[in-house]
C-alpha cells in the first residue's frame, strides 16, 4: 500500500480532520509509533507520550515541571479554577483543603445515600421498556452528588435545569468546530447564547446554595459543610469564589464520568452474557435478595472487576494533557518550555504487554489483585501521581453499590445494533445515548 505525502503546511489540519472523522483509529496509530512522538495540528504540535515508563516520568517523577495543558485549562469557562484546571501552590493549598471531604471514613457515610437513590430508580423502572440508559445513569448520579455535596438541597426542578444546563455545555465543548476556529465563541450565535445562558443558571444555583449554607451556619455532614470548615496551616479559609469553584467541579465531575463508567458498563454486560451469568451469581450469594451495604463491597469483588474492566475498555477521561513549564528531558527527547504533552489512557489500557487479548472484556483478568501488580503508568482511570483524582475512593464506591443495587433486580439490555460509538471529547460520551430494552434480573 502506497502511503500518501502529505505536504507539510496541511499535515496540521489533514492530523486534526482524521480525528474528528475516526478518532480509535487515529489514536491506535499515534500509540503504534514511538515512544514519544510530536504530531502536527492546526496551531500546535502537541508531544503524544506512549511509553508507561515516560507517561509514569511525567505524572510522578518529573511533575512538578508541568501543569495542565491548555485544553484542560481552557475548562475554567466552565468549572472556574478549581482542582481540575489550577496548578502550582494554589492548587496545592486547595487540594489539601478538600482531602478530608475525601477521606475513606467521610465517604462510606454516604454509601446508604447512594444505595437509596439507586433503588429509587429501579423502582420506577419497567419490564420491556426501552429508555436511554445514558441519560438515565446521568440524572441517577446527578441525583446522589446532589444528596451528598448538598444533603439534598437541589429540589428536582433545579436538578432538572442543572441537568439541561450541563448538556448544552458538554455540547459545545464536543463540537469541534470551536477547536478549529476559537473565535467562533465570541460571536453572538444562538449556540454561543443558549452556552452563557447554561453557564449562568449553574452558577447561580451553586452560589445559591453556598449561600444559603453560609447564612444557616449548619454543619449538614456533606462535603459542602466540609469545604466550609476546611482550614489551611494560617488559619484561612475557601473565599466563596473558590468554593463555587470546588463545589462545581465536583457536581460536573463528580455525576459526569460516574455516569459514563455505569452506561458503558451495562453496554459491554449486554455484549457478555458468560459475564452477567457470573455478576447475577455474585449478587445472589453476598446480598440474598436484599439492597447492598458498605459492608459487602469488599465481598463484591466480581462487581468490582465488571467495574475496572470496563474503565480499561472505555475510560470516561480517556486522555490526560500537560504543559512544561521549563525545558525538559524526556525519553531521549527535548521538550521545550510551553510544550503540549498527551496522554491517551484510551491507548494506555490497550497496552498488549501488560493486557492479553486486549480489545476483550474479560473481567476475571482483574482477579489476583492485578491493579496493584500492574507497573505505573499503566492503567489510569483516575488519572496518577499527585493529580490523582481526589473523589476516586468515593467514585469506586457508587460505581460498585449502583451497579450492584441495580443489575439484582434489572438486566438493560443494548443490542449489538444500538451500541453507541464513543465521542472522544471532554470526557468519553456515548454518542446519541444509549438504547436499551430493560429486562427482569430477578
Amino acid at each position: 500500500m502506497i502511503e500518501l505525502v502529505i505536504p507539510r503546511r496541511v499535515r496540521g489540519p489533514v492530523n486534526m480532520l482524521r480525528f474528528w472523522v475516526a478518532p480509535e483509529a487515529t489514536i491506535r496509530r499515534w500509540a503504534e509509533g514511538p515512544a514519544i512522538q510530536r504530531v502536527e495540528l492546526p496551531g500546535f504540535s502537541p508531544f503524544i507520550v506512549n511509553d508507561p515508563a515516560l507517561v509514569d516520568e511525567v505524572l510522578v517523577e518529573q511533575n512538578r515541571h508541568f501543569i495542565k495543558d491548555r485544553t484542560t485549562r481552557a475548562l475554567a469557562e466552565l468549572v472556574g479554577h478549581g482542582l481540575l484546571v489550577s496548578d502550582g501552590e494554589f492548587w496545592r493549598r486547595q487540594r489539601r483543603l478538600a482531602q478530608p471531604a475525601f477521606h475513606r471514613e467521610r465517604i462510606a457515610a454516604y454509601a446508604a445515600t447512594m444505595v437509596e437513590h439507586a433503588e429509587r430508580l429501579a423502582a420506577t423502572w419497567r419490564a420491556g421498556e426501552t429508555i436511554d440508559l445514558h441519560a438515565a445513569m446521568m440524572r441517577l448520579t446527578l441525583d446522589i452528588v446532589a444528596a451528598t455535596l448538598f444533603s439534598s438541597g437541589v429540589d428536582a426542578a433545579a436538578a432538572d435545569a442543572i441537568a439541561e444546563s450541563l448538556d448544552t455545555i458538554m455540547r459545545r465543548f464536543a463540537d469541534p468546530t470551536y477547536a478549529l476556529l476559537p473565535s467562533l465563541a465570541r460571536l453572538p450565535l444562538p449556540g454561543n447564547r443558549a452556552f452563557t445562558a447554561a453557564r449562568a443558571r449553574i452558577d447561580a444555583t451553586i452560589r445559591g446554595l453556598i449561600a444559603a449554607r453560609r447564612a444557616s451556619g449548619q454543619d449538614h455532614g456533606d462535603l459542602l459543610s466540609m469545604l466550609l470548615r476546611a482550614r489551611d496551616e494560617g488559619g484561612g479559609q475557601m473565599t466563596d469564589e473558590q468554593l463555587r469553584d470546588e463545589a462545581l467541579i465536583l457536581f460536573v465531575a463528580g455525576h459526569e464520568t460516574t455516569a459514563l463508567a455505569l452506561s458503558w458498563t451495562w453496554m459491554l454486560l449486554s455484549q457478555h452474557p458468560a459475564a452477567w451469568a457470573r455478576l447475577g451469581e455474585e449478587l445472589a450469594e453476598v446480598l440474598g435478595g436484599r439492597a447492598p451495604t458498605l459492608g459487602d463491597v469488599p465481598r463484591l469483588k466480581y462487581t468490582e472487576q465488571v467495574i475496572l474492566e470496563s474503565m480499561r475498555l472505555y475510560p470516561p477521561a480517556w486522555s490526560i494533557g500537560r504543559e512544561a513549564i521549563v525545558d525538559v528531558e524526556l525519553g531521549g527527547t527535548r521538550i521545550p518550555r510551553g510544550g503540549q504533552l498527551w496522554i491517551f489512557q484510551w491507548a494506555l489500557h490497550r497496552h498488549p504487554r501488560h493486557f492479553p487479548r486486549p480489545e476483550a472484556f474479560a473481567p476475571e483478568r482483574w482477579a489476583g489483585d492485578l491493579q496493584r501488580r500492574l507497573p505505573r503508568g499503566v492503567y489510569l482511570p483516575f488519572g496518577g501521581g499527585p493529580r490523582l483524582c481526589i473523589g476516586n475512593n468515593f467514585a469506586m464506591m457508587e460505581l460498585v453499590l449502583v451497579l450492584a443495587t441495580l443489575a439484582r433486580r434489572w438486566r438493560p439490555h443494548v443490542r449489538a445494533q444500538d451500541r453507541p460509538r464513543p465521542q472522544f471529547s471532554v470526557t468519553l460520551r456515548p454518542a446519541g445515548g444509549m438504547r436499551a430494552t430493560l429486562m427482569r434480573g430477578d
